[in-house]
């Protein structure tokens, strides 16, 4: 069953071009959406602003290899493996939820645009099952077991919180909905209810980039980049070094330490880290 194009069936009622011309539409969509965003919270305006900031404050200045390895850096930590979730269970939630989204966006657009009509595409349909039921183990597994609010403020799994659910709900609605319309093929009015709510779950998914939290995935990697460069620089965003608090010459620059904290300051233990991260 999961070998078999979805799409393929459904081009005997809905012709291959209103197919491709839908996820174009839904294509710009998302970049409409995302500009729009850019532009209300002036995210971009921030970025190349801290970026110039930065580079005045700089101790020192990268050479192109440097820049280079950092990118890397954020592309095999922050981007592939998504490293900055300390807590292992969000992580593997995240990953399974974001390469089950990248998967299946790719196999769609595969699957329209190349075999819209043929019932054998190779591995591709394949790739769109195993993508949908990533991202709704992924996706489910962040709303029931996961979610901030459960263990911040006890939110109950039925409370909505309006446009900041909105991108996990979409997300959850078309990956199912995906899934069961696939699984019900020749069901008749049952398959064609499942393939409306699929559609309807896609359409709000990607065109209301403007008010969820989808833009956020274009803007977080050039931040974590950019916080590399700042930590290589010795910029720091303007926050002051680490010190070693007994260093005479840094007591004698800071006054305040020795008078309230003595000339060997204590540990101040772990802090944070005192308990197992259990939030984002």
């Amino acid at each position: 069953m999961i070998a078999s194009n979805p799409f393929a069936e459904l081009s005997a009622v809905i012709s291959p071009s209103i197919m491709q011309g839908y996820v174009i539409l839904m294509v710009i969509l998302v970049v409409v959406g995302t500009i729009l965003d850019m532009m209300h919270k002036k995210s971009a305006q921030y970025f190349f602003e801290n970026a110039k900031k930065s580079e005045k404050n700089a101790k020192r200045t990268l050479a192109g290899g440097e820049k280079v390895s950092l990118a890397v850096q954020t592309v095999a930590n922050e981007v592939l493996t998504s490293s900055e979730f300390k807590n292992p269970r969000r992580r593997a939630s995240h990953l399974l939820t974001m390469w089950g989204f990248i998967v299946f966006v790719i196999s769609t657009a595969v699957l329209i645009f190349g075999y819209a009509t043929q019932a054998d595409a190779g591995v591709w349909p394949i790739l769109w099952h195993l993508g949908a039921a990533s991202l709704a183990v992924g996706g489910y597994w962040f709303w029931f077991a996961i979610r901030v609010d459960l263990f911040s403020e006890g939110v109950k799994w039925y409370n909505f919180n309006g446009r900041g659910d909105i991108f996990i709900v979409g997300l959850l609605a078309t990956s199912t909905f995906a899934l069961l319309w696939s699984f019900t093929m020749g069901a008749g009015a049952l398959n064609t209810l499942f393939f409306v709510l699929f559609i309807a779950s896609a359409t709000v998914l990607f065109g209301s980039v403007y008010w969820s939290k989808f833009a956020h995935m274009f803007f977080k990697p050039a931040a974590a980049f950019q916080k590399k460069v700042i930590m290589a620089d010795g910029s720091r965003e303007n926050l002051p070094d680490d010190y070693d608090l007994t260093d005479p010459a840094v007591q004698k620059r800071y006054p305040d330490i020795p008078e309230y904290m003595g000339t060997n300051p204590p540990n101040m233990g772990l802090g944070i880290s005192r308990e197992p991260p259990r939030h984002y």
